[in-house]
């Protein structure tokens, strides 16, 4: 044996032959560069002869290396293991594999070969010229630079072994579609066609902690091989015929425990399944003579059956007891492999349903909203805790919100939903985008307390959060951020880019740290679109983070003014969002529309007694000019005579008396310099103070405050 070590620049052929050259012979030149000499070279089998390996080894390792083109350059089969695996300088490394899994294992090389990820310990055939078939568990590696092409390790598997590598590999994704589908790709080596039926309640993760009453309705969750399949049989994500669970769960549960089951041929398939319909649905095509159906049992008192592990074989390869045995041991300790995924699936579902329903629904009728959520992995580890919405507030304005809460699954989502809910109250309840940020701050602090039992190991600090409310009188917007990226305003005449704000600290940052929230203001006139985002939607390893938001400005820019929003925010992710991304994309688009010039009036009144009887004469001619009915200008009347004479009387300054043609209504605004805040007493009979606070209630379909620099607006609105 050559012990000669590798140059220091090895490939990965290089060192699979020689630093674990002590499994698989090698002989020299000829065998280890075998497109350079016939690798049956009697010489080199003559060295096999003349220096034995160790008896106690046993020869399980094998290399072979293969160009861009997926052609074999050069191989290291000389172990004796692989005898009759004939593979040829200059032809496909997949003529070496039975034609059903080309498909398949073609498509896991390109996918090695462009991204540079190893695939590792797929369990895999292999041809014989006898016609035999050899099973090995075969990992994919990227050439080492400056080569280019692929190293194709091969280890022969002995049984335990096997055993030990399809469970490593089915172990390795919480999505259960992999899961089932790296099961179905392991039992392959007893088969030549294998599928695993979940039961439905598994595959949408529900609880499944006792044995279903009555039959299982399974779902196929895997195939395989991949190729095209008769009409009329069950591929993944198609339910199986009622008849065949019913048959199928019946036939493993009998005596009411979980087994095996054996159907040798032809004959005896078709006997059982009674109808030829079944026969099309479960039989994958006229070869297949036998078949084994192992149920998947989680262990409990009693147990739970999850699905079912079909393999199914030619005429001429009957199942063994040793392999039966096999087959049931590699399933019996998947099965909890299986189970763990539903769980996770379950808490996907749960957390996407969430982050779905926090989604904005409609942004009102001043304004176009649309939005896109896009998890970084299937799998409900993937999922974490951005978050959008926008939701018109009671006083006409439109709100939109952006968050990003620190980490994943379960906890984050909580967190997330607590936060997105408390903003919309406190936002509805009239407080600005700062003060909405301040109480935000304090309950990301109370979260993280460990002492009021609410963290339960889960820490929301340093999550982030952009607000912006858009007031369509004024086409102006209020924007506050904690720590997050600054949104994208593209007005529909100007210079697009990054709306100015001063960075602050996350929420829940230390008390040192902490400073009051910054409101930016500016102007956005109709058509102005605004883009808020998440960093998983411009942070790409290739680009600094300035860049990034470059590229979605001009991405944003390119929107039309007649575009459809929905389909402009999915092409712009489509253009922006990192090909391999490490976080979630989050992006809400909004389309200024506000409101027509002649649907609003204001008036500046000065604090007088005649003030309210000015402000009648005032909206009472506008409302005539409107076309107002006459029940509807009556009620107007009457509240904006209550709420101007309150302001007079308990505020002074300046008052500002605003009235709005909405869609559906009206909307009467009423400000003053003052600070206390309007509130509903017992009013009764005799007690002045309030009263007329009891008339306005009665009056309008809803009535708030909302706070400003210079003091607070009293507002009504009004059906027509």
């Amino acid at each position: 044996m050559d012990s000669t070590p590798p140059p220091s620049s090895a490939s990965p052929f290089d060192m699979v032959s020689s630093a674990l050259g002590q499994y698989m012979p090698d002989h020299g030149p000829a065998a280890a560069a075998g497109s350079a000499g016939p690798q049956g070279d009697d010489a080199a089998r003559r060295d096999v002869s003349a220096d034995p390996p160790p008896a106690d080894q046993e020869q399980i390792l094998g290399a072979v290396d293969l160009d861009r083109d997926l052609r074999i350059t050069r191989w290291n089969l000389d172990a004796p293991v692989f005898a009759g695996v004939e593979a040829v300088a200059g032809s496909p490394f997949v003529g070496l594999l039975p034609p059903s899994d080309v498909p398949t294992v073609t498509r896991r090389l390109r996918q090695v070969l462009e991204t540079g990820e190893p695939h590792v310990a797929r369990v895999q055939r292999l041809r014989r010229g006898d016609g035999s078939e050899l099973v090995v568990s075969m990992s994919i590696l990227a050439a080492a630079a400056p080569k280019e092409g692929l190293t194709v390790s091969l280890i022969a598997m002995a049984r335990r072994l096997h055993l030990y590598a399809a469970e490593t590999a089915i172990g390795t994704s919480l999505d259960i579609g992999e899961t089932a589908q790296s099961l179905a790709e392991s039992l392959l080596a007893w088969g030549d066609v294998t599928a695993v039926d979940l039961d439905f309640a598994v595959w949408t993760g529900e609880a499944v902690t006792e044995q279903p009453q009555g039959r299982l309705r399974l779902r196929r969750a895997a195939l395989v091989p991949d190729r095209a399949w008769p009409d009329g049989y069950v591929t993944p994500g198609d339910d199986l015929p009622g008849d065949a669970s019913r048959l199928l769960s019946q036939a493993i549960r009998r005596d009411d425990a979980a087994q095996a089951i054996v159907i040798p041929d032809r004959e005896a398939i078709e006997r059982v399944l009674g109808s030829p319909r079944l026969v099309r649905a479960l039989t994958p095509g006229d070869q297949a003579a036998a078949v084994v159906c192992i149920p998947l049992v989680l262990d409990g008192k009693p147990p739970v059956v999850l699905g079912v592990a079909e393999v199914w074989r030619r005429a001429d390869r009957p199942f063994a007891d040793s392999e039966l045995f096999d087959l049931q041991e590699l399933v019996a300790r998947t099965s909890h492999h299986v189970d763990l995924a539903r769980q996770h699936q379950r808490e996907h579902t749960q957390v996407l349903a969430l982050q779905r329903r926090l989604l904005p629904r409609s942004g009102g009728d001043t304004i176009q909203t649309a939005s896109v959520y896009q998890p970084a992995t299937p799998d409900s580890a993937g999922v974490g805790g951005d978050w959008v919405n926008s939701f018109p507030l009671p006083d006409g304005r439109t709100a939109l919100v952006v968050g990003d809460v620190v980490g994943h699954g379960l906890g984050a989502a909580a967190t997330m939903g607590q936060l997105s809910m408390e903003a919309r109250a406190l936002l509805s309840a009239g407080l600005a985008p700062d003060e909405v940020l301040e109480h935000l701050d304090e309950t990301v602090s109370l979260l993280d307390d460990v002492e009021s039992g609410l963290a339960a190991g889960y820490s929301a600090l340093g999550s982030t959060c952009c607000i912006a409310v858009y007031d369509p009188v004024s086409h102006h917007v209020e924007v506050a951020s904690a720590g997050h990226l600054p949104p994208i305003l593209v007005p529909p005449d100007g210079p697009a880019g990054p709306v100015g704000i001063r960075p602050h600290p996350g929420l829940g940052a230390e008390f040192a740290l902490r400073e009051p929230y910054d409101v930016h203001a500016f102007c956005a006139p109709p058509g102005s679109l605004l883009a808020l985002y998440t960093d998983g939607l411009v942070e790409d390893p290739a680009l600094s983070i300035d860049e990034g938001i470059e590229r979605l400005t001009d991405a944003v820019s390119s929107v039309h003014p007649w575009d459809a929003l929905e389909q402009a925010a999915q092409r712009v992710v489509s253009a922006v969002a990192p090909p391999r991304r490490r976080d979630d994309v989050t992006l809400l688009i909004a389309r200024m529309i506000g409101y027509r010039k002649e649907d609003t009036t204001t008036w500046r009144l000065a604090a007088r007694g005649d003030a309210a009887a000015r402000a009648r004469t005032l909206v009472s001619q506008l409302l005539d000019q409107w076309g107002t009915g006459e029940h509807t200008q009556d009620s107007v009347l009457l509240v904006v005579d209550e709420l101007v004479a309150n302001a007079v009387r308990f505020a002074g300054g300046p008052i500002t008396v605003r009235l709005i043609r909405t869609g559906h209504g009206l909307l009467c605004e009423v400000g003053d310099t003052g600070n206390g805040r309007p509130r509903l007493g017992p009013g009764g009979l005799l007690d002045d103070a309030g009263r007329g606070l009891h008339v306005v209630h009665g009056l309008t379909t809803r009535w708030g405050v909302r706070w400003t620099d210079t003091g607070k607006v009293v507002w009504a609105s009004f059906e027509r």
